[in-house]
């Protein structure tokens, strides 16, 4: 299956077995980003997190007991 990276806009190989292509194809809202590009990401963020003016919003955490 070719894919294309959302970012840089390369196209990469990927088997149409793995649960990755699978998820692709079965969900649109799912996207495709490089190896390059999350390591960089990744790093990026990890290095404004350690400024300490990083802020992640996440949705507060509700514990039902349902």
């Amino acid at each position: 299956m070719r894919v294309k990276c959302v970012l840089c806009d390369t196209i990469e190989v990927i088997e149409n077995e793995c649960s990755l292509a699978k998820k692709l194809r079965n969900r649109p809202i799912h996207t495709f980003m490089c190896d390059p590009c999350r390591e960089r990401i990744t790093r990026k963020t990890a290095e404004r997190e350690a400024t300490g003016n990083f802020t992640l919003y996440r949705s507060p955490d509700t514990n039902n007991d349902w």
